[in-house]
């Protein structure tokens, strides 16, 4: 009987592990988990934080009972302190079954991501957090329960530092953001889109603290003053937002990494060790924008590359046909999506490209609910296929994403998109929707 071992069992190991015993009844699956939960969806954490969800239960989606019924032998709260791929065997620590290890025919490695630490004096005070684990989270909201907690530092205003900020503001509390940057989520965004956030967010009492460094923290036990290369501010509780790396420490020395080490992986999720797959944040994927490999680190990417490695694990030989980065968020009722390429990416990876811009309303002006839709397609400038789109609207127009995730994957060009059939009807859009009028206006 053939044997895989699932180091990490979230999004991504949890689909390798659901593939494997779906598509082969005979397989042996074992699961290792450092943490005592599986299947926790940080993306909820800010909603939970901010109360626009009512518990955090929700944010839970399977158990360790659940993959026990369906065959799995799971380890929770177990440790790997070395994998060995001589041997072809992983050695482990557990707080129940003390130190032992577990041998494979396969390996698939899925430990994700771990949080970026801010160096400076003072970061071992109390009240200063990183937002990765649920137990993290859980911190986090007995903290801002207490009614000394006033004035909350997050630092960091990508996606994650933004949701948080967010939450801090629905449960009352003075928030301040920081960024080296100049403006908020700018990896995902050009700036015609994060000025309307950054607009947002201090629109509803976000107090924005951009092209600042963050020096150190100051206090007793826990956080007081937290200072930047501008000036000392009065905090009570710090958020550390400034993003994640991949948790590869210890198959590094022995596997082929990427420039950031995560682990590099073909598009089968293989890596440069025979039977090793690597998946989620602690890998690379394939970008159908830059055609060559990139790191992505997002959920629905971590699942559809656990599914890739279960199914080659598990016999069935099937090719990840890429990525394109598709993402989206809301905050305060403004809602931003994108896929591919923004154009300062597109420039950072070498593609010369153009791109062309559309505002309009979504709906004909008659329809009472109605709002303005931005949006900007970029594609290459010879090709002219097109590598990335971005949206913005109060109006849902998250869907639409989908299509251009699409049109990258099949390298389709803009001039293709001009007369693409696109239904009208008043509840919806407008006969001359802008998806339409933003490709014609394309030089």
């Amino acid at each position: 009987m053939p044997k895989t071992v699932i180091i990490g069992a979230n999004h991504a190991g949890i689909a390798a592990a659901n593939t494997l015993l779906e598509k082969d009844s005979k397989h042996e699956v074992v699961m290792i988990d450092r943490n005592d939960h599986i299947s926790y969806l940080g993306t909820g954490s800010a909603l939970w934080i901010g109360r626009q969800i009512e518990s955090y239960e929700s944010l839970f989606y399977t158990t360790p009972e659940e993959f026990e019924t369906k065959g799995a032998t799971v380890y929770m709260k177990t440790t790997i302190t070395k994998m060995d791929f001589e041997r072809k065997q992983v050695c482990c620590e557990s707080d129940q079954k003390g130190s032992f290890t577990e041998s494979y025919d396969q390996l698939i490695i899925g430990t994700g991501s771990k949080p970026i630490m801010l160096a400076v004096p003072g970061r071992e005070l109390a009240n200063i957090y990183y937002l990765k684990t649920f137990q993290e989270a859980q911190k986090i909201d007995q903290v801002l329960e207490d009614d000394a907690t006033k004035v909350v530092a997050v630092i960091g205003a990508g996606y994650i530092g933004v949701e948080i900020a967010e939450a801090a503001r629905l449960r009352g509390k003075k928030v301040m953001l920081f960024d080296v940057a100049d403006r908020s989520i700018p990896s995902y965004f050009d700036q015609w889109f994060t000025d309307d956030m950054d607009d947002t967010l201090s629109n509803n009492g976000v107090e924005l603290h951009f092209n600042e460094k963050v020096t150190s923290f100051g206090g007793i036990e826990k956080v007081e003053t937290l200072e930047t290369d501008k000036g000392a501010y009065q905090v009570d509780l710090v958020l550390n937002a400034i993003g994640f790396i991949p948790n590869s420490d210890l198959g590094s020395h022995y596997l082929e990494t990427y420039r950031n080490g995560a682990y590099l992986v073909d598009q089968y999720q293989r890596t440069s060790e025979p039977d090793v797959y690597a998946i989620g944040d602690c890998a690379t994927v394939y970008s159908n924008a830059i055609n060559g490999p990139s790191y992505i680190a997002l959920a629905a990417n971590a699942v559809r590359t656990g599914i890739i490695a279960g199914l080659n694990a598990a016999g069935i030989k099937e090719r990840f046909n890429g990525v394109q980065g598709s993402n989206g968020i809301s905050i305060f009722g403004l809602n931003m999506v994108s896929t591919g390429l923004s154009v300062g990416a597109a420039l950072k990876n070498g593609l010369d490209v153009e791109y062309t811009d559309y505002e309009d309303y979504q709906k004909p002006g008659f329809m009472k609910e109605n709002g303005l839709v931005k949006i900007r397609i970029v594609f290459e400038k010879d090709s002219r296929r097109v590598v990335g789109a971005q949206l913005s609207s109060y109006e849902n127009i998250s869907a639409v994403i989908h299509m251009f995730s699409l049109a990258i994957q099949k390298n389709v060009t803009i001039d293709e998109l001009k007369l693409l059939d696109i239904f009208f009807l008043p509840h919806f859009n407008q006969p001359y929707n802008y998806i339409t009028m933003a490709s014609l206006e394309a030089n």
